[in-house]
């Protein structure tokens, strides 16, 4: 359905899929990086540039001395934090994980792309495989293979980083109703761990509708979890000015938590929308695994999941 051409873009080795309706462009060298994806119907792009050029200042780095670009992966943490258990116990994992700044190994076989990345302080193998499941839709499979004889835990979360501006729309299942507090600048929303109402909630500076992008001058910015785990795995983030919109859908028994960060200016003066399906909860894979909330691959075994995102 799809095809893949290599090409070299702003200084690194590429790889563009395409189809009639999606364009997007994976770069090995950068964690395997989306950093574009465009709905070749309307010409519009969907992932946010920073401003700084592509590229970052290699493994264990914070991701703010990197170009904060696009669409990383973040494993096996998403916060900095020490691996609290035996065999790794207080084996540093660096902020936003150890992926999203390696390298990873990449080859095209027919109509798919092939990612993959070793661990480096931790014995794991990340796969990801993009291919497409419509004309509009975008797959991407994954799969942890764990090369120990311990379980290890993990929290994986997608960091889609979207152009958005005032007045677009988060729609996501009904039954999600509150949400958990992990960031929120100025504690706006909050501070960590508090439970909240959504999409509205009451703050200092007056009645917020989180459903609705924020314009950038209020310079808040946010972390937040939905409080409980998915029942319906999806998401979507629209444009009533156009009636085009991005939807992910991803399998809630795997992927059974949803996170959304909503930077309004507040965050490095950036002004971008994330939608983060996620293995575990609250960032911190310490944490989660004390409140059994993380995700687990068993010794020598496997752990699977995918995300499907679709353009119209």
């Amino acid at each position: 359905m799809g095809s893949w051409t290599q090409f070299e873009s702003e200084g690194y080795l590429s790889w563009v899929g395409q189809t009639n309706g999606i364009s997007l462009t994976v770069i090995p060298a950068l964690g395997s990086k989306v950093a574009s994806l465009v709905n070749r119907k309307t010409n519009r792009e969907w992932l946010w540039r920073s401003g700084k050029p592509l590229g970052n200042t290699g493994y264990g780095s914070s991701f703010t001395t990197g170009d904060e670009s696009g669409w990383d992966e973040m494993f096996p943490s998403i916060n900095q934090c020490f691996y609290p258990e035996k065999p790794w116990q207080n084996q540093m994992i660096p902020d936003h994980g150890e992926v999203w700044s390696l390298e990873w190994s990449s080859q095209c076989v027919e109509d798919e792309l092939y990612c993959r990345v070793n661990g480096v302080h931790f014995p794991y193998t990340l796969e990801k495989v993009y291919s497409f499941a419509e004309e509009d839709t975008l797959r991407i499979d994954y799969c942890v293979k764990n090369h120990s004889l311990s379980p290890f835990s993990f929290l994986w979360a997608a960091h889609p980083l979207f152009q958005v501006r005032e007045g677009m729309i988060l729609n996501v299942p009904s039954d999600m109703t509150q949400i958990e507090i992990s960031y929120s600048e100025q504690q706006r929303l909050g501070v960590f761990n508090d439970r909240k109402s959504w999409p509205l909630i009451q703050t200092d500076y007056g009645s917020v509708d989180l459903s609705l992008i924020e314009p950038a001058k209020g310079k808040f910015a946010e972390k937040y979890y939905f409080a409980d785990k998915v029942k319906h795995g999806w998401a979507q983030l629209s444009d009533p000015a156009t009636g085009e919109a991005v939807t992910l859908r991803f399998p809630p028994e795997q992927v059974p938590y949803l996170a959304i960060w909503a930077n309004y200016g507040g965050y490095g003066g950036h002004y971008h929308f994330a939608i983060e399906p996620a293995t575990g909860k609250m960032d911190d894979l310490a944490h989660a695994m004390g409140q059994n909330e993380t995700a687990t691959v068993e010794a020598l075994g496997e752990y699977r999941w995918f995300i499907e995102v679709s353009i119209k």
